[in-house]
């Protein structure tokens, strides 16, 4: 198994007034050429994408979306990413 880059990322979660530190991972890319990107801190705050932007824009997505209370999501259709 190979080992993850690790890149340490600050930003602003959206809604929230503070600013939060983070650690994101990535991985791969794998055999397909997905990079996994997760965020070590947030369990279930994972995606990934065909280059390593893209992996991170959307980990920062899933971390809002883990993030986010249940009510604020009702009635939302979830993004599935290929």
């Amino acid at each position: 198994m190979p080992t993850p880059t690790v890149a340490r990322t600050s930003g602003i979660v959206s809604s929230m007034a503070a600013s939060v530190e983070f650690t994101i991972a990535f991985e791969g890319p794998d055999e397909e050429g997905w990079i996994l990107a997760r965020v070590l801190e947030v369990p279930g705050a994972l995606s990934q994408g065909r280059t390593r932007e893209q992996a991170r824009e959307n980990v920062l997505d899933a971390l809002r979306t883990v993030l986010t209370p249940d009510d604020d999501l009702a009635g939302h259709t979830p993004i599935c990413y290929p």
